[in-house]
């Protein structure tokens, strides 16, 4: 027998997150929410990795995944799925350095988010999915 699959769409999934922590995670992974839709008003918002321990984390994808949007006991963490092929002149990446595809921001209670420079790393992002889903140029 299969599993079931919710019927629910994502961003119900994800509003409920928003609403269960009902702290400084939940109004952070808000927030980052928004910046994520203004950066890009054609995100898709997903619900991954659901499993008997683990509710599962909400995924924001535009061809292919752009984040993940994972809240932790003290920090609200956003993986970028690409990000080691990322430029981040504003050095937003502060944690997963040493992998060779991810990058991840930590986000702990308190700290300023710099909106402009993670619309521009989203942008980037979603730039780089697209750039991988062209299709293959025939020959003549």
């Amino acid at each position: 027998m299969k599993a079931r699959v919710p019927m629910e769409p994502a961003s119900a999934f994800i509003d409920e997150k928003v609403k269960e922590l009902g702290d400084w995670r939940g109004k952070t992974l808000a927030k980052v929410r928004t910046i994520i839709h203004e950066a890009d008003p054609e995100i898709v918002e997903e619900w991954k990795w659901a499993k008997a321990k683990s509710p599962g984390t909400p995924v924001f994808s535009h061809g292919g995944i752009v984040c993940t949007g994972e809240t932790y006991k003290n920090v609200v963490k956003m993986t970028f799925a690409k990000g080691a092929a990322l430029k981040d002149p504003s050095r937003l990446f502060n944690s997963s350095l040493e992998g060779n595809v991810r990058r991840a921001i930590d986000i702990h209670e308190g700290e300023k988010i710099n909106e402009a420079a993670l619309k521009d790393l989203i942008r980037a992002a979603v730039a780089l999915n697209l750039k991988g889903t062209s299709k293959p140029k025939t020959k003549a």
